[in-house]
């Protein structure tokens, strides 16, 4: 199992990667792995400002479609649109390529609050 050590995560399942205050988030290797073959991925919520924990997109598998919590609050700013034509870069490269959206974050500090990738791993087990 991918966790690399240079990201933050959450319980439910996505990583973070802060570059100044704009986070980009995807899943993390173990939710594309528990999710399957990743067939779609939406955002709608391109310019809105979303608060920590609240609905910002979905992605859809063959079997399933799950909701994506933001982690923190603040402004999304970008979706990744490779995704558009390529949705399975989730599954295959999910901490680069396959990243789904870039936030401008209300609190950089809350950042720390989400877990490290030992917590991360301890929770998946």
């Amino acid at each position: 199992m991918n966790i690399p050590n240079d990201l933050r995560y959450t319980k439910e399942h996505e990583w973070v990667r802060m570059e100044g205050d704009v986070a980009t988030i995807g899943i993390t290797d173990y939710a594309q792995g528990e999710l399957g073959d990743i067939v779609f991925v939406e955002v709608d919520t391109i310019g809105d400002s979303v608060a920590a924990e609240e609905v910002f997109g979905t992605i859809e598998a063959v079997k399933t479609v799950s909701d994506m919590f933001s982690p923190l609050a603040g402004e999304v700013l970008e979706f990744n649109e490779g995704l558009e034509d390529d949705p399975e870069l989730v599954n295959s490269d999910p901490y680069s390529g396959g990243w789904i959206v870039k936030m401008k974050v209300a609190n950089p500090a809350d950042v720390d609050a989400l877990l490290s990738a030992a917590d991360y791993a301890a929770l998946i087990g």
